[in-house]
């Protein structure tokens, strides 16, 4: 599986799961729409309410689980930041292209963006035999 392989398996994703981490250390999740670039970044929305956003922000190390068709799956750890300025006009595109109808959702109150830089990523594809995994760290 080379590098442009795993981008076509995410990219076909579209959701995942995030998990982040709570301010008692315990882990939540929740399922978001996300986009990712080519170098394997992921972007996506929330609003300041929710309690990603807070855990995201005291504490940016997440994952995420994308891909469940079969037994086909990635396992993925990054970095969070939230995103502004320039660097938030230029990731929007890249989401608004996975997901046109965040343009409207981008004029709601309180909604953010994050991107999310991998540091390690595991794909597991149990459907052959024997099972196929690697291993990518960043």
């Amino acid at each position: 599986m080379t590098h442009a392989d795993l981008f076509r398996f995410i990219e076909q994703s579209k959701l995942g799961v995030l998990s982040s981490i709570g301010s008692a250390g315990e882990p939540q999740s929740a399922l978001v729409g996300f986009a990712v670039t080519d170098d394997l970044q992921i972007v996506f929305d929330t609003v300041k309410a929710s309690r990603k956003y807070g855990n995201l922000k005291a504490r940016p190390a997440c994952s995420f689980v994308f891909g469940w068709k079969g037994e086909r799956t990635v396992q993925y750890e990054g970095i969070a930041e939230e995103l502004d300025g320039r660097q938030l006009q230029q990731y929007q595109e890249v989401y608004f292209q996975t997901w046109p109808d965040g343009f409207s959702r981008s004029q709601w109150p309180g909604i953010v963006y994050f991107l999310v830089k991998p540091k390690w990523i595991r794909y597991s594809d149990f459907d052959k035999n024997p099972p196929l995994i690697l291993e990518f760290t960043f």
